[in-house]
């Protein structure tokens, strides 16, 4: 075994081990228990190889641990000895062997996937690596194995297998695999939901609300924070021994402190709040309309609220995932000047998910700008206490250039006593425990899903859970749904004609597209995000196709029989999945213009945008035979026809611009009359 050794090194991503640390390759096989696994930005070893609880945090940036089940304590199922140390060498090989995945995510998600196996094991008293010697065991595996993992598990377990010279062992070989494979429970994949957009309305409309209120009294809440920090120092006579001392009496809002030597009291927080102007916006959005005696608590509380509603606009309109948004910066927001488009915001940050990248791209609306500024704003606040808390030591460098989800650990706050080390990053909260937490961000009536929502949300997403997703329900919100729902609104223009939304999503579906189309070279776009733009127009470029010919909203200028046989290719489609795959092909079309849309398979030298006259024969020609007329475009045709007729009356007749405008004239008429007969 020790000339395997060689093959053996440190294979994740951190800059805290070198080929010279001490962890950078284990000295034996298996590792002395004593050897330090995890070593800190100090050179402190933080977690051997025995400890019955690996802390990966430093590695990770954020609270992570491996846990081997053969300690006293702590969440995870009890393992016997034998098993936890065949799972503390699976580990040693995902992180240090030959094959290691590079992100500490991925060594996270297969050791959990390894542990369920181990434990199952643990319980029916046998080791892991006698499994395919207790067949009725190994029928057990695929129940503790989520259906939508089972294909990840069966990869791992075949890379321990042919890793076993190495490892010195077998858990499941080549045939118990195959059982494996013949037991695997079907799993049908449930696509990301999209938000309907009444409900993706409200909550834009919402969060907006609370940045621009928040922005615009900015200076009235540093004004309060700084006033509050410096009651609690002198209070205290330092900030760091106001985390330290348990003796809450010593608040400067607390009546108790007028009994204490050298502390002064303020009077109730609620008269401070109210001094400074900032009392209604703790009421409306930490406490409540219709509560009174705003607190201290309930500060931290507002400041919080404000980030989460910056972070989640954030993620509205650049499609990142909550990781991402996660570890923003503050000086995340960049404005690159485009030579057509103009001024368009980028926000810089960083992305692990395949390729990992800390300087990555995305393209979002001007009006992400806005959520940066408060979710900045209160992170320079917070980190004013951060660098004198002592466990947190935020360095001048964290000072500078502070992250945006920043947390309470400010004297009064919630998360005073759970403060970690700055560059551990606690992960957000789930958008579903976002709102149990803050629960006046959003209204519950306006989440609750109507006949019209789920219908739609069941055209771009037919196998929603029944029991999660129904009429009269609150729609479960979360970050993923924001990456879907962005990149599907920026397309559905046709789809979605609420004017709200048109509003909302005017920056975003203009510039976006056609920055991930043009895929410009001088900046490091996100691919993952460039993919989901390009699924989401072709997924809304199928769902318009279904559309158009099969509803009476879209007619044919010609005759039933013809919408009938532009139907033909869209109809054998068994699904929308095998309509993309058509849309992606090319076989099928759906390109909207002012009077419908065109069903011509390929480029179309008209286009029916500048114009419609050749569309609807207003030159005098028969209609085009691939267009279809809709008749939700009435309205805004009968207004366009008025304005035509005033601009011709001004010209003289005879001149190119009158000849054109009368051709067009005529098309309106002849789409008015075939969707008043059709």
């Amino acid at each position: 075994m020790r000339a395997s050794l060689h093959l053996l090194g440190f294979g994740l991503r951190s800059d805290l081990v070198t080929p010279r640390s001490a962890n950078f390759r284990p000295p034996g096989w298996p590792p002395p228990r004593d050897w330090p696994v995890v070593i800190d930005k100090d050179g402190a070893v933080v977690s051997r190889w025995g400890d019955p609880r690996w802390d990966v945090a430093p590695w990770y940036g954020r609270p992570a641990t491996l846990n081997f089940g053969d300690g006293d304590e702590g969440v995870a199922e009890r393992l016997d000895a034998e098993n936890a140390d065949l799972l503390r060498l699976v580990a040693t090989w995902l992180i240090w062997g030959p094959t290691a995945p590079g992100s500490v995510g991925t060594v996270l998600s297969s050791f959990s996937q390894a542990r369920q196996i181990v434990a199952l094991c643990s319980r029916n008293a046998i080791c892991a690596s006698q499994l395919m010697r207790f067949p009725r065991v190994l029928e057990l595996v695929p129940g503790v194995i989520p259906p939508s993992s089972f294909e990840t598990v069966l990869a791992l377990l075949q890379r321990l297998y042919d890793a076993r010279e190495l490892l010195g062992f077998t858990i499941v070989n080549p045939a118990g695999m195959a059982r494996l494979v013949v037991a695997a429970p079907d799993h049908e994949h449930v696509q990301t939901p999209y938000i309907p957009p009444r409900i993706w309305v409200y909550q834009v409309k919402r969060l907006h609300e609370c940045l621009t209120e928040f922005n615009g009294r900015a200076e009235q809440v540093a004004a309060c924070f700084h006033f509050c920090l410096e009651a609690y120092g002198a209070n205290y006579r330092s900030l760091a021994a106001a985390v330290r001392h348990k003796d809450q009496n010593k608040g400067p809002f607390n009546a108790k402190s007028k009994l204490r030597r050298n502390c002064t009291y303020h009077g109730p927080f609620s008269a401070t709040a109210a001094r400074f102007g900032i009392s209604d916006l703790l009421k409306k959005w930490a406490t409540g309309e219709d509560l009174e005696g705003v607190q201290i608590g309930d500060f931290s509380t507002y400041m919080s609220v404000v980030t989460y509603a910056a972070l989640a606009y954030i993620a509205n309109f650049t499609l990142q995932r909550k990781e991402e948004v996660g570890s923003l910066k503050a000086s995340c927001a960049q404005w690159e000047d485009d030579d057509k488009l103009g001024r368009v915001l980028i926000i810089c940050g960083e992305t692990t998910k395949t390729d990992p990248d800390s300087d990555a791209r995305w393209v979002t609306s001007p009006g992400v700008d806005e959520a940066v500024r408060a979710a900045a704003a209160i992170a320079r606040l917070r980190i004013l206490f951060d660098q004198h808390h002592p466990r947190v030591c935020a360095t001048p460098a964290d000072q500078d250039d502070p992250y945006l989800a920043s947390t309470a650990t400010e004297p009064w706050g919630a998360g005073v006593g759970q403060a970690r080390p700055y560059h551990i990053r606690r992960p957000l909260l789930d958008m579903g425990k976002a709102m149990d937490r803050y629960p006046y961000l959003f209204d519950q009536e306006q989440l609750k899903i109507s006949g019209d929502d789920l219908q739609i949300a069941l055209r771009l997403t037919p196998n929603l859970k029944d029991d999660e997703f129904a009429v009269g329900k609150v729609w479960p919100l979360a970050w993923h749904q924001y990456r879907r729902t962005g990149a599907v609104n920026m397309f559905s223009s046709g789809l979605i004609s609420d004017s709200s939304m048109q509003q909302l999503m005017k920056h975003c579906s203009r510039l976006m597209p056609i920055y991930y189309g043009r895929n410009h070279t001088s900046l490091h776009l996100s691919n993952e995000v460039h993919g989901a733009v390009v699924r989401a127009m072709y997924e809304v470029q199928a769902e318009r196709v279904k559309d158009a010919v099969s509803s009476d909203r879209f007619v044919s200028p010609h005759s039933p029989d013809r919408r009938d046989a532009l139907a033909v290719n869209v109809l054998s489609a068994k699904d929308l999945k095998s309509l993309v795959s058509m849309a992606k092909r090319g076989t099928v079309s759906f390109r909207e213009h002012r009077l419908g849309g065109c069903m011509k398979a390929g480029s179309c030298e008209y286009s029916g945008i500048e114009s419609v006259a050749r569309c609807a024969g207003g030159d005098g020609a028969k209609p085009c035979s691939d267009v279809l007329f809709d008749r939700l475009k009435e309205p805004q045709i009968r207004a366009d026809l008025a304005r035509l007729t005033e601009q011709i009356k001004l010209l003289p007749p005879g001149q190119p611009r009158h000849t054109a405008l009368i051709e067009e004239r005529k098309a309106m008429e002849n789409y008015l009359d075939v969707i008043s007969g059709g």
